[in-house]
């Protein structure tokens, strides 16, 4: 059972402020009815400063995609149309509305000479303004005159993901924000219920006139809200402060507003700092890899079959809101690439700290959950990348950014069903948005930057999260759990040469945690996850998962999208601020702050989860509606979905551990074109190769040689050779 607390029970696509519980007006809806159109608004020119001019041209890149593609079929939607509203509604939370309402369009809402007859419903939404930083932080500057601009870049990303997601399911729309609109947003945002109008202007009940507006109009016949009756702020009040009907509480957004710009909604400052990363990893060892050795990437040369090959090709499209993601994903990647401004004064950012804490708080403006800053060391620069262009090293610097894929959604999954591809999809796009406007801002200033996207990436991004103080490496392998957050994120990545002081690693004790606790391994749907101690990989101690494994289920789960079921069942997968479960509050305090009560707490701890109902399918947050895409069209996926729970009672057996390891001499030519077909049988003896931690120890300090397989296989073509 699983326990019993207030969020629980809210449904996801409510969101987080209660609007359910104020009065509504009916009569509002013809008022604004009756008021005359407005005429198209001009172009405005964004608020004087770089950082505006960096959002909008990212406002305008998202909004090139505002019309949805119109798949060739309607999907199997429900009739039920305040279903199809919560599916909505829900994808616009997820994708962080603050507010979201649906009306029909009224005749008078649409702009002078912008009619679309057809599109009968808006979906409307609000984003909240960011916080302006303090006054001795470099980014109030910065970011005091570009709030408008960053919060309708937001809006408009919002908005256009929802009208692709409608047109994949095959219902035309069109995403209005900013001044790219053909209807009065304010006028749809007062009937739609989610603002309400005093004189000429609109304002949010819960945040005032700190909110930018964007619509999408659709074909789509969905259920619509109610418009409210005139309040000016309804979030005072112990109903509100206490969270009323497990909304977020008045205590919650106090605790964080009172927080400095810089730091994350999370006490990261607590936890203890240490000046290596606590897995083992022996630098000079370490070799540098080329990105068509990760799995993902050898399946889309063939490596794994063509069963894979053809699975991967629409691995990121399965699910139709994913499959709008990504057009916005890809739209990107060829700006993250920009001219340096050198003629700017770079001379007042000479300060790394104050550089440091200005990019946070910056980060954070933008969106980023968590983030932190580490030189790059060299291994962490992929060798080859694309057809195996061999990568120099050019930045020194690089900002790690954490993206959380919602807790809310995750709850409601299996973690391998219909809506994993999707988180992380969602994820990498936020992370997207963050860091190449981010990247656009300070090559504007005069400093050398780049995104570094999961599509589009010169770096490996997991030793950068550790070497920048956001984590330690866990059993679920190559993966990085933050103490407040877990494994339950997507990083980002921006380099730069911009002077930077950097954030040191950090030890919560969780190298004990997962030594104690075998949850991800026992709930793993591939057994990929590894239920032995730590081994030596290619320079790095790690529970080295089996890649290949894992691999092939996220690709060719037939009864989901990928697959983050490691995620979903993990103990740490916990919100830990004043709304989460009180227990979990003083657990995670415990656990960071009284580091020796863990032998005592972990055993303890992990019962309870499993005791509890942590990592089961809580159905009250499940949003979204099950379906596929195939060729192009939305359809009940063929197998069904994923409805796994925690099996509490599956005994692991160590002896049956068959993990395939593929070290750096395993792996295939950097510029090899050609499928060069996985060898499991070599690899699973491949075992016999691996030290211990201990082992590699004693032979660093005996002077002994670097193991020669830690070199990895050299392009076929010379001229491709690595740069050092």
């Amino acid at each position: 059972m699983i326990i019993n607390e207030r969020n629980k029970n809210r449904p996801y696509h409510l969101g987080k402020f209660p609007f359910e519980v104020l009065d509504k007006k009916l009569s509002i809806d013809m008022e604004e009815a009756s008021h005359p159109r407005r005429t198209v608004p001009q172009d405005v020119e964004p608020h004087a400063g770089e950082l505006s001019r960096a959002a909008k041209k990212y406002t305008d890149l998202f909004l090139s995609f505002r019309t949805g593609e119109v798949a060739g079929a309607r999907a199997p939607v429900p009739e039920d149309l305040r279903r199809r509203s919560m599916d909505i509604k829900g994808g616009a939370v997820f994708l962080d509305a603050a507010h979201v309402g649906i009306c029909r369009v009224p005749e008078q809402a649409w702009l002078e000479g912008h009619e679309l007859p057809e599109h009968k419903f808006a979906v409307v939404l609000a984003v909240e303004k960011c916080r302006i930083p303090e006054p001795d932080n470099l980014a109030r500057s910065w970011v005091s005159g570009a709030r408008d601009e960053i919060a309708v870049s937001r809006a408009a990303s919002i908005a256009t993901n929802i009208a692709n997601y409608i047109g994949a399911l095959g219902y035309s729309a069109t995403a209005h924000a900013g001044d790219i609109t053909d209807v009065d947003i304010e006028r749809l945002s007062v009937i739609a219920g989610i603002t309400c109008r005093f004189g000429e202007n609109v304002i949010s009940p819960f945040l005032d006139d700190n909110i930018a507006l964007a619509a999408v109009t659709t074909a789509y016949e969905l259920a619509v809200d109610l418009p409210l009756a005139p309040v000016r702020y309804a979030g005072k009040g112990l109903r509100y402060w206490w969270g009323i009907n497990g909304a977020e509480s008045g205590r919650e957004r106090n605790r964080r507003n009172k927080r400095l710009t810089h730091m994350s909604d999370y006490p990261m400052e607590q936890v203890r700092r240490v000046e290596r990363p606590t897995t083992l990893i022996i630098d000079d060892e370490v070799p540098r890899v080329p990105k068509r050795a990760s799995f993902f990437d050898r399946a889309l040369q063939g490596d794994l079959g063509s069963r894979t090959q053809k699975e991967r090709w629409r691995f990121a499209y399965k699910h139709p809101s994913a499959y709008g993601y990504m057009r916005m994903i890809q739209g990107m990647v060829p700006i993250q690439d920009g001219e340096v401004n050198t003629g700017a004064d770079i001379t007042k950012y000479s300060d790394p700290a104050a550089n440091s804490r200005a990019i946070k708080s910056l980060s954070y403006a933008l969106g980023s959950n968590l983030t932190g800053i580490c030189e790059i060391p060299r291994y962490a620069w992929y060798s080859h990348v694309g057809k195996g262009k061999p990568v120099k090293p050019y930045h020194k610097y690089a900002v790690v950014m954490l993206i959380d894929q919602g807790y809310g959604t995750m709850e409601g999954a299996s973690g391998d069903d219909w809506i994993s591809g999707s988180q992380s999809m969602r994820a990498y796009m936020r992370g997207g948005e963050v860091a190449g406007i981010m990247a656009e801002f300070l090559r504007s200033i005069g400093f050398s930057s780049r995104p570094q996207t999961n599509i589009d990436s010169d770096v490996l991004h997991i030793p950068l999260i550790l070497w920048a103080g956001l984590g330690e490496l866990s059993r679920i392998g190559e993966l990085v759990l933050n103490p407040f957050v877990g494994p339950r994120f997507k990083s980002v990545v921006m380099t730069t040469d911009m002077p930077l002081e950097v954030d040191r690693p950090v030890d919560f004790g969780l190298q004990y945690f997962c030594n104690h606790c075998l949850k991800c391994a026992r709930e793993c749907p591939c057994d990929a996850i590894p239920v032995t101690h730590t081994v030596m990989f290619n320079g790095y101690e790690m529970w080295k998962i089996d890649a290949e494994r894992c691999a092939r289920y996220r690709l060719t789960n037939a009864r989901g999208a990928a697959c983050g079921r490691c995620m979903k069942t993990c103990p740490l997968n916990k919100v830990p601020d004043v709304d989460g479960p009180l227990l979990h509050r003083i657990g995670s305090w415990l656990g960071i702050n009284v580091m020796w009560i863990k032998p005592l707490l972990v055993p303890i701890a992990v019962y309870l989860d499993d005791r509890l109902g942590y990592g089961r399918r809580n159905p009250v947050k499940k949003w979204w509606l099950d379906l596929e895409m195939i060729n192009g069209v939305a359809v009940k996926p063929l197998a069904g979905a994923n409805q796994r729970d925690i099996d509490y009672h599956r005994k692991l057996n160590t002896d049956k551990e068959k993990i395939a390891y593929y070290p750096a001499s395993a792996m295939p030519p950097p510029d090899q074109k050609e499928p060069c077909p996985v060898d499991r049988k070599a690899a699973r003896a491949a075992a016999a190769l691996l030290e211990t931690p201990q082992q590699a120890r004693e032979r660093v300090a005996a002077g002994g040689a670097k193991p020669l397989h830690y070199i990895p296989t050299p392009p076929l073509d010379p001229a491709n050779k690595t740069i050092d």
